[in-house]
């Protein structure tokens, strides 16, 4: 598990980089990015539609499944800290493609991780 109270490596940092990006440019309630088993990288916002909510993890969850990826190494969402985990469903998600021990970073809108669950 990675330690809270050291800095992210590069490619950690770049998630939450991307997820932070993601939801300023959607104007949405949270962004998130995964990276997969090769170092691709899938970022969404969430998603709120009449027919449809979808949380920005489980969305990006869902792009890379989608577009074949067969596991996940990290995951990031940016969203405003009320200090509360990530849903079940969204960390479920996250352990479903990529295992017990892929880190998810809770970061805020300011980019600085808050918490890192353990799926």
């Amino acid at each position: 598990m990675p330690d809270p109270t050291e800095p992210l490596g590069p490619e950690d940092a770049k998630l939450v980089t991307l997820a932070r990006a993601t939801r300023a440019r959607s104007g949405a309630a949270e962004g998130a990015a995964v990276r997969d088993g090769t170092g691709r990288t899938y970022t969404a916002a969430t998603v709120s539609l009449a027919s449809l909510q979808l949380s920005a993890l489980r969305t990006a969850v869902a792009m890379a499944a989608s577009s074949g990826a067969a596991t996940l190494e990290a995951a990031a969402v940016v969203r405003e800290d009320d200090g509360h985990p990530p849903a079940d469903a969204d960390i479920g998600a996250v352990r479903d493609l990529g295992g017990p021990w892929t880190p998810v970073f809770v970061a805020s809108p300011a980019g600085v991780v808050v918490s890192t669950v353990q799926t």
